[in-house]
């Protein structure tokens, strides 16, 4: 590890591109998603494309700041289970990148305040979320993953609200509670699932997650459970869709392949996690996409793209056996 003289100094190009790839780039596209189906499913008389702009580049920003907070609190297990991250390496402090992340933080949440003043207090509970929960990953074992994903829920209210405008936090519509649902089992899945490859690390740093307590094949078997909920919302929001239907169907045959590939796998460790995350990550992605196709099935294109985005990050990311 680099001595603390020779951290990468927050003025220098290399800090930031270090700083990037903390934040896990092929992840953003899940807040932004996330955000963006929130946005879409909002009554709106005509398309605006400023406010959209506006409301979708913080929330797809949210993850990489988020994820770089987070990763200040798990120095401990990330050393063993990802030592080539650029905070694990020592090739950015803990303090730079706490400061960085919580100013990023600080700065689209003002964004979506403006959009709409109920934001304010969305992305506080989000922060303080965020930096609750490695203890709560840490030390109760049926907490971590549904921590993590209430946060992550957040993200499409933040986006219907913004789309609403001004201070309206009306959350009486059926669509944006089916969407949180939606997205709340959507990630706790990509939660749990994803804490397959880390369960040597997690075990020795002292870590309570489901799979270091409960073992690999349990937790497949509960993940099916968020992986039904995930696919019984989506079908509610997209039943009447075709294009939403397609992408909802494509969503839950990568899920569905993913829980078997972790169920069925001869050797049950961190490597054979990696499809099984990838599966989960990508059914999430996918459903949110069926979801804004079926409220707006006119932005087929511009998704598909989105889509094609993401998997380019998720090929081209620095470690492979990580997600």
């Amino acid at each position: 590890m680099k001595e603390k003289s020779n951290y990468y100094s927050p003025g220098s190009f290399l800090f930031w591109k270090a700083y990037f790839i903390q934040m896990r780039p092929y992840l953003l596209f899940v807040s932004g998603v996330a955000g963006w189906a929130g946005m879409s499913i909002a009554y709106q008389e005509s398309f605006n494309f400023k406010i959209y702009f506006l409301g979708f580049i913080p929330v797809f920003l949210g993850y990489g700041f988020g994820q770089a907070l987070t990763d200040c609190f798990q120095m401990d297990t990330d050393s063993i289970s990802a030592p080539s991250r650029p905070l694990s390496s020592g090739l950015i402090s803990v303090k730079s990148v706490l400061i960085t992340s919580i100013s990023g933080l600080i700065l689209i949440s003002s964004i979506l305040v403006y959009l709409n003043f109920w934001n304010a207090l969305l992305c506080l509970l989000s922060i303080i979320g965020l930096s609750s929960y490695s203890i709560i990953k840490k030390r109760y074992w049926f907490g971590g993953p549904f921590h993590n994903a209430w946060i992550v829920a957040l993200l499409p209210i933040m986006g219907y609200i913004s789309i609403l405008g001004g201070t309206s936090i009306d959350l009486s519509a059926t669509s944006i509670k089916q969407l949180v649902i939606l997205t709340f089992f959507s990630y706790t899945s990509f939660v749990l699932i994803g804490y397959l490859k880390d369960i040597s690390a997690d075990r020795e740093t002292g870590y309570r997650t489901f799979p270091v307590l409960f073992g690999w094949n349990a937790s497949v078997w509960v993940n099916n459970v968020f992986v039904i909920f995930s696919i019984v919302f989506c079908f509610k929001l997209v039943n009447s869709s075709i294009e939403g239907i397609i992408f909802m169907a494509l969503a839950s045959i990568i899920s569905i392949s993913g829980q078997l590939h972790a169920y069925f796998a001869k050797v049950k460790n961190e490597s054979n996690s990696v499809f099984p995350i990838a599966s989960s990550v990508r059914a999430f992605i996918l459903w949110h996409i069926a979801v804004i196709l079926a409220y707006h099935p006119e932005h087929i294109l511009v998704t598909v793209l989105f889509y094609v985005l993401f998997e380019i990050a998720l090929y081209f990311r620095p470690e492979k056996k990580q997600i």
